[in-house]
């Protein structure tokens, strides 16, 4: 199944440098510097929009067999992309204990060791990624967006100001829940995203 059209992609911006110190708020520049989509495919981003509301998904379900997926669209990329275990979680703090905790700690900057896939269900957060330039870029993710993230990407995600999100995480194979904290360039998965999203840039540049 192809991509969404470039219209179709949620909005991005560049954060402003240094600390964050509220994770769940908008975090634009003054003015604001939007991100393109061109930019998020070329450092490794997928994106798909479904439709979330059309069918119904458990709350919580440890795990979710994606083969119960009866929107077309979400089962075409399923076998498309060999999705063959899932689970649906809800971020929310009647539904996650020792809430605030967790979030902070989703919001360490690290990678994984395979692609990470997620699409929202319900509610809204962010995924932010590191550009080409070390920076951070804000992605606000909502209601049936599908979004993969490379193997090797450094990243962080949180809820918004709303304090919700309803996501199905897809895997190939068995689940990959480590993350690995930066600073990790040495790591198998960071060399090989390196190798093939950075080092092109770095040649430009010199």
């Amino acid at each position: 199944m192809e991509q969404a059209p470039d219209s179709e992609w949620p909005e991005a911006w560049l954060m402003p440098d240094g600390d964050c110190k509220d994770q769940k708020a908008l975090n634009k520049k003054e003015p604001n510097v939007p991100v393109t989509v061109e930019e998020l495919k070329d450092i490794g981003i997928c994106y798909w929009k479904l439709d979330a509301a059309a069918y119904e998904y458990p709350k919580i379900s440890v795990p979710w067999d994606p083969k119960d997926a009866i929107d077309p669209n979400l089962t075409k990329i399923r076998d498309d992309r060999g999705y063959s275990y899932a689970d649906i979680i809800t971020v929310h703090p009647d539904t996650l204990p020792e809430y605030e905790t967790k979030v902070k700690a989703f919001f360490e900057e690290h990678i994984h060791d395979a692609e990470e896939i997620r699409y929202i269900l319900g509610g809204s957060g962010f995924f932010d990624v590191r550009n080409k330039k070390d920076g951070w870029v804000r992605i606000h993710i909502k209601a049936g967006d599908l979004m993969t993230l490379p193997e090797g990407i450094y990243h962080r995600f949180t809820v918004d100001e709303a304090d919700s999100i309803h996501a199905m995480r897809l895997f190939i194979g068995q689940p990959v829940w480590t993350p690995f904290n930066r600073p990790c360039e040495e790591h198998e998965s960071r060399v090989k995203y390196t190798k093939g999203y950075l080092e092109e840039e770095k040649k430009v540049e010199e």
